[in-house]
């Protein structure tokens, strides 16, 4: 008698799933609907209804432009459902066959897309939170941001820069009518938000570094800094608290706290989410390290559109030797020989994150 041998199916992969935040959607992406999703026309079309009746420009109408259009595409009111739209897409585009998504989290506003990839905001509330937050400055900007390295040519975090830009936070606060706050850690960067005056006491302060740096964000207010208590008011008045549900994937937050779908707290989670993450500095860099550590993934999943993040993100990995690496080198290296971190913005780790 012969015994047939029947192969065990091969283990899925464990993923961190990483939503990006605004500035992600830039000229390169262009075209990013269209191109990689155009059989998403319900989830789209259900975006577009909920504009139309706040007289926004659909989303699909923003994708489809002939020409990348600073003004049209970068306010707050645009940018952020059309990158929510892309990242949700891409979302579902992975393949759970091979893949288990293990936590979720997001930079900034990625905070929101979190939300929504996890299930604490339903399809139509995602679209209600992401475009409330996101017009809440169509009548004029609050402050601005900019961002600075805060790290060396190896990618590892500079311990002089950190005192630099710590001393120039104080000495901004310490004259008459400037304001600067720390918004983002974001991996090898510092994203700083401040008032006028405030911002451009800092890049007077701030070496120039590769004709680059200290860089202006265009169309950015001053996020997650005190000078939004504003928005964050509104916000709350805007949005209840019954929009958000526990989520069924856990999810890290901008102080590196775990949502689970046993722990949370709905109410908690709707005054962190339109309160302390508002007006506090979101810290990103400690979110990958907690997602690293608590839930040990096999790789880190950057969502599209574009891959402005996957630096950030690997910067994030080097700061807590995530995956052994200890600089770009180890990282680089890494990389060509088996990724460990995917960006759905590139064309070939794309394909690998949707098992084709």
């Amino acid at each position: 008698m012969s015994l047939s041998l029947v192969e065990s199916p091969k283990p899925k992969q464990r993923i961190l799933v990483v939503a990006p935040g605004r500035g992600c959607y830039n000229k390169d992406e262009l075209g990013y609907l269209n191109r990689y999703h155009a059989d998403k026309k319900d989830f789209i079309e259900n975006i577009d209804e909920y504009r139309h009746l706040h007289k926004q420009p659909s989303i699909a109408s923003l994708d489809a432009e002939a020409k990348y259009s600073f003004k049209l595409h970068t306010p707050g009111e645009n940018a952020s459902a059309l990158i929510y739209a892309c990242s949700m897409s891409d979302f579902m585009d992975i393949d759970r066959e091979q893949y288990e998504i293990v936590a979720v989290t997001g930079n900034s506003m990625g905070w929101y897309i979190a939300l929504a990839l996890a299930g604490a905001l339903d399809e139509d509330g995602a679209i209600s939170v992401i475009n409330t937050m996101g017009s809440m400055m169509a009548d004029g900007l609050i402050g601005g941001q900019l961002i600075y390295p805060e790290m060396d040519e190896l990618w590892r975090l500079d311990s002089a820069k950190t005192q630099l830009l710590d001393t120039v936070i104080a000495e901004v606060n310490n004259e008459e009518g400037c304001a600067l706050f720390t918004s983002i850690y974001l991996g090898g960067y510092r994203v700083l938000a401040g008032n006028e005056a405030g911002l451009k006491r800092a890049e007077t302060l701030l070496p120039s570094i590769d004709d680059k740096y200290p860089m202006r964000l265009y169309n950015h207010g001053a996020f997650h800094s005190p000078l939004l208590g504003q928005v964050s008011e509104r916000g709350k008045a805007a949005l209840a608290a019954e929009l958000f549900h526990k989520p069924t994937i856990p999810m890290i937050d901008g102080e590196g706290r775990i949502w689970t779908q046993y722990s949370t707290d709905t109410q908690k989670l709707h005054d962190y989410t339109l309160g302390h993450q508002v007006l506090a500095p979101y810290d990103f860099t400690k979110a990958i390290a907690v997602g690293v550590k608590e839930f040990a993934p096999d790789k880190v999943l950057v969502l599209g559109p574009g891959n402005t993040l996957g630096g950030p993100v690997a910067q994030a990995l080097i700061a807590m030797q995530g995956f052994g690496w200890q600089s770009k080198t180890d990282f680089t290296q890494a990389q060509e020989n088996e990724p460990k971190l995917l960006a759905m913005g590139q064309e070939v780790q794309r394909a690998l994150a949707k098992g084709e």
